[in-house]
């Protein structure tokens, strides 16, 4: 129970829970500190918590299978692919059966065959649709008989093209790499159409993700501003971006307005702590006990606080509120490595 004096925390009143994995969850092989263990507990709490990932090189079961080794409980039923919302794309465009230009890995592959859909990898064999998503694997021979696939015809006709996310980069063991966006890219250089989205930022893997779990107030954790925050404030849901990913301090404070999460985590632990509320004093932004202003347009941080991120969250509000670009503010550079 919440005392009536406490500030409450960002599970409160939330039924499910949506959590990306890249950055979130973990990063290659590895565990993200602290996250098995919030999740975790928000589940012995009665939230169900689901994974929503716009990688679409794995199935449902093997990631459900990654997500068991780290001592998540987790079942297959309990993932929501990007190639799950390609599916939902692709059945109201061509009918079951209809054959198929896949170009990525055994996710996508399962859940075509899994919809009834014949596959094929040669634009020769005339498919009905072009579906691309990303596997470490895609050669350039595959991109292009994507091209050779989606070409127009004298009147402009064509056939659907799904792509199941545009992420520009993904987050692996190494450091970043490139993602699916930039296959996407080069087949639509080739071809000069763009295609549809079934992944973050777009709504149909929200869609799909609401619509299995029979969420009434889902808040969804992301550590993309482009991609988790955008895509869940345009579905409607309350979002919460954790700093153990790609976008960190500097991209927050530059956010523009429909990619501003509704809480800023440091990590997941803080799922379950009191979230201070943002207090407005005169020209002062006061968050816990960092307070921050912006005078002559220059962001002044007055007090440090006890904890860096709330010193990111009271600088965050306060330019945000300002309505100014960032641009046009002198930011001090120590607020970039306050996470």
């Amino acid at each position: 129970m919440f005392r009536k004096d406490a500030d409450p925390t960002p599970l409160r009143g939330v039924d499910v829970l949506l959590a990306d994995l890249d950055g979130v969850v973990y990063t290659g092989p590895d565990a993200i500190p602290h996250a098995v263990d919030a999740l975790e507990r928000a589940a012995a709490a009665g939230v169900r918590v689901g994974y929503i990932t716009n990688n679409a090189s794995r199935s449902d079961a093997v990631v459900a299978g990654h997500l068991a080794e780290f001592g998540l409980t987790v079942a297959p039923e309990d993932v929501v692919t990007s190639p799950q919302a390609a599916m939902r794309l692709l059945h109201g465009q061509i009918p079951p059966g209809s054959l198929v230009l896949v170009v990525g890995g055994e996710g996508l592959v399962t859940e075509v065959e899994r919809a009834g859909y014949r596959i094929t990898r040669a634009a020769a064999d005339r498919p009905a649709a072009v579906l691309q998503g990303f596997a470490p694997e895609v050669s350039w021979r595959e991109l292009a008989e994507a091209a050779f696939a989606l070409a127009r015809d004298a009147d402009g006709g064509g056939i659907p093209w799904i792509a199941t996310n545009t992420d520009w980069t993904i987050p692996v063991a190494g450091g970043i790499a490139p993602g699916n966006g930039t296959l996407v890219s080069a087949v639509h250089t080739a071809v000069g159409i763009l295609p549809q989205v079934a992944g973050k930022p777009e709504t149909p893997i929200f869609v799909e993700a609401l619509k299995r779990f029979g969420a009434t107030n889902a808040l969804f954790l992301g550590d993309r501003l482009d991609t988790d925050v955008l895509g869940a404030r345009r579905a409607g849901i309350r979002s919460a971006h954790v700093l153990t990913g790609i976008d960190r301090a500097k991209q927050l404070i530059a956010a523009v307005p429909e990619q501003r999460p509704d809480f800023l985590l440091e990590d997941l632990r803080q799922l379950t702590e009191p979230y201070p509320r943002t207090v407005l004093k005169r020209d002062e932004t006061i968050v816990g006990r960092a307070r921050v202003a912006i005078r002559s347009g220059r962001v002044e941080i007055l007090a440090d606080g006890d904890r860096r991120i709330d010193l990111l969250r009271a600088a965050c509000a306060a330019i945000w509120g300002s309505g100014l670009p960032i641009y046009a503010l002198d930011v001090p550079e120590r607020l970039y490595t306050s996470r």
